[in-house]
């Protein structure tokens, strides 16, 4: 009996020996066809068999047990083409296969608006007309100016950047023709910036860390509130991807001896992900025409946001977030820069900024159709502002909060819900101004439905009501329509209300002026009408994809605030009359296998109708046209040029300044997992400095003229991009 026992133990040994001995290896390194960079989180699977594998960070994969024979291996991800492998085992050699993944081709058709529609909605199924900036061209501005966004959102037709301090190289963003103060910034639909910030906001937000930019220019505030006359811009975070680990780094240095760094880090695995972003930014002061000014600032700033997911079953999505920026911005005399001060150089303009933000965001989905979502943030900063004669500190406390309910059925996306938000303001004693403590609160409920009464027409209307603690009510209906005339025919009309509450704080008041800054008193709340129509014509010609826009846009405020400026006060007040700004912008894309061509005109008609002296609204450009070549010569080279030309501005006395023509280009070589960037801006060498002296003596104490071009003149860059 023992014998037959050890004779049956045998022989099963030797058949798992047989058995094992006939399942073989595949190790496979992974890489993207474009440009041989390795992926990870590529799944590779068996046909009919349970074996199964993903690519690790290095790109290897490594499939067991597959039986002897013809065996098909498939190879997958959500950003690729799959792959089918037809293979014999055992393999002849044992060296791992290379196998090249081709990038899934994304239309725009396919492009999914995520925060500013609230019903994660298709681009091209909007009643309101939205502009993205993807994640493609986020990556590419990240090895051209890595420090922030402002550039690329200046590339966009009707949206202005210009300087506004010739020191401390705050700027101003206007969306057709109307100040920055006019447009909101969200950050995952959640309100970014505001009041005692000012300006600086926008040139803290570097583009690594970001998936896409949304843009509606027009009124826009039933869905988010005050502050949106001009339109808005909503900056969507990247999210971890399940499979697919992220790595960058970034390393940038410019002529203008600006230094960046920046690091991101992604992963999702079960039910947790993350992402991590870092970044620090050194910048030296520049004298770029030897005036003895800074016309670059010195900056020190460093940037961190991490965010954590949760994912506990397929109806729940929460997201935890955390911000923390750091700023120190000085400009002035160069001597005082270079700590050389005496009785003549003593003039200088310090900003210390230092911003913690807390936000979460929790979706529960109730089957298909219905999800809950529910966000807050707390954001505390702190300004510290210093000159010569003058210093002030002060702190900053706002919060928001938001409940929304999305139904969507076949011929209907319903969403109701309710939000508050407080800004609450404090000066910190010892303090020598007239700014007066607040604190705000609004509390606002709104409604929208997307009615698709039949296949070419769809309806949006939409309505809002605020109740701000000081200011009072606000009542926002809007309406929008998109009919689809054919195929490759779309037109789009829409227009709504909107407002803005008075603030002490504009990018337009030298931080000097701060003492004699008159408390707002009885000024009222800015209200506005707005529409907009465009028609927008899609059609493919063989390899060639054209796009056509054509838009036309108005907008009226009622009671905008003023100033009125003497040597000893600053005072706001409702203007007698409106502010309008109308125009229409124009645009073309076309593509053809490698090669991408853009060219837009935007022209816009700024007008104080309370103002018969000086009628135009200053610094708004009348004409201004663009145009971006890009083309890929290969896998490994990209180039690009880019020229844009300003038209005639009108200046707060009513002069009028010469247009100018600013000129980029931008060369990317891409080995494996390193990309070189080598860009060129403002390659004219165009500078404001070069037609005439902004600098108003004395040298101790000088004022600037207005800014209505460049002063930092021609730029070179080299970064480096390293993904793994």
């Amino acid at each position: 009996m023992k014998i037959q026992k050890c004779a049956a133990l045998f022989i099963a040994g030797m058949l798992c020996s047989i058995l094992l001995y006939s399942q073989n290896v595949l190790h496979a390194i992974i890489r993207d066809s474009s440009n041989q960079q390795i992926l990870t989180g590529v799944s590779c699977s068996l046909k009919g068999q349970k074996a199964a594998a993903v690519s690790d960070r290095n790109g290897l994969l490594i499939l067991k047990n597959i039986p002897d024979g013809s065996q098909t291996i498939s190879f997958s991800n959500v950003s690729f083409k799959p792959v089918e492998l037809i293979l014999s085992f055992p393999l002849s050699s044992d060296s791992p296969i290379v196998v090249l993944m081709v990038p899934e081709q994304k239309e725009l058709e396919q492009v999914t608006i995520v925060a500013s529609s609230r019903t994660n909605s298709r681009l091209e199924n909007l009643p309101t007309r939205v502009e993205v900036i993807g994640e493609e061209e986020m990556i590419e501005e990240n090895g051209i100016k890595p420090g922030n966004i402002a550039s690329i959102l200046g590339d966009i037709a009707g949206i202005q950047f210009q300087q506004t301090s010739a020191t401390t190289g705050n700027a101003d963003m206007r969306i057709q023709g109307l100040q920055g103060k006019y447009t909101q910034i969200l950050r995952d639909g959640l309100p970014l910036f505001g009041g005692y910030s000012g300006s600086f906001g926008i040139l803290q937000i570097p583009p690594l860390d970001l998936r896409q930019v949304e843009i509606i220019k027009g009124a826009s505030s039933t869905l988010f509130g005050g502050g949106a006359i001009a339109g808005m811009i909503n900056l969507i975070s990247k999210r971890p991807v399940a499979g697919q680990r992220e790595r960058s780094i970034t390393l940038n240095q410019s002529t203008l001896l600006e230094s960046n760094f920046n690091l991101y880090l992604a992963d999702r695995k079960n039910k947790t992900g993350y992402t991590f972003f870092t970044g620090v930014n050194y910048q030296r002061a520049v004298d770029v025409n030897n005036d003895g000014f800074s016309d670059v600032p010195d900056l020190k700033s460093f940037f961190i946001h991490p965010r954590l997911f949760f994912y506990p079953n397929s109806a729940n999505t929460i997201i935890l977030g955390y911000t923390t920026n750091y700023e120190d911005r000085n400009g002035g005399d160069m001597q005082v820069l270079h700590q050389a001060k005496d009785s003549q150089h003593e003039f200088y303009i310090q900003n210390k900024t230092f911003r913690n933000t807390i936000d979460v965001d929790w979706q529960r989905r109730f089957g298909e159709n219905d999800f809950l979502t529910t966000k807050a943030t707390v954001s505390l900063f702190n300004r510290n502002i210093s000159t010569p004669h003058f210093g002030m500190k002060a702190q900053q406390v706002s919060y928001y909060t938001e409940f929304a309910y999305t139904h969507r059925s076949k011929n209907n996306d319903l969403v109701i819900g309710l939000n508050f938000t407080g800004e609450d303001f404090h000066k910190k004693l010892p303090d020598s101004t007239l700014i007066e403590n607040y604190s705000y609160i609004t509390s606002g409920v709104f409604i929208q439905d997307t009615w698709k009464p039949f296949d070419k027409l769809t309806i949006q209307p939409g309505l809002r009501y605020d109740y701000h603690n000081v200011y009072g009510s606000f009542v926002l209906p809007s309406l929008s329509f998109l009919y689809k005339i054919s195929k490759t025919l779309t037109s789009r009309l829409g227009g709504g209300a909107g407002y803005k509450t008075p603030t002490t704080f504009s990018s337009e008041i030298d931080e000097r002026d701060y003492p004699i800054l008159q408390p707002l008193g009885n000024v009222k709340s800015e209200q506005s009408w707005g529409a907009s129509w465009d028609i927008n014509f899609r059609k493919s010609f063989g390899d060639w994809e054209l796009t056509l826009n054509q838009s036309f846009f108005i907008t009226t405020i009622s009671d905008p605030i003023i100033t009125s400026t003497s040597p000893t006060e600053i005072r706001f007040s409702n203007a007698s009359d409106a502010l309008r700004t109308q125009g229409f912008d124009t645009y073309i894309q076309a593509s053809h296998n490698k090669l991408e061509l853009y060219f837009g005109y935007v022209h816009t008609e700024a007008k104080k109708l309370y103002d018969p002296q000086f009628p135009n609204l200053s610094l708004s450009a009348r004409d201004k046209f663009a145009t971006v070549i890009a083309y890929e010569f290969s896998d490994h080279w990209r180039a690009g040029i880019e020229a844009a030309y300003t038209g005639m501005q009108y200046l707060d006395d009513g002069t009028t300044t010469p247009s100018y023509l600013f000129a980029a280009g931008m060369i990317r070589y891409t080995r494996g997992i390193f990309t070189v960037v080598l860009n060129g801006e403002n390659l004219l060498d165009y500078r404001q400095t070069k037609q005439e002296d902004i600098v108003i003596p004395p040298q101790t104490d000088p004022r600037f003229k207005q800014l209505w071009a460049p002063i930092d003149g021609r730029v070179i860059n080299l970064s480096l991009l390293i993904r793994w």
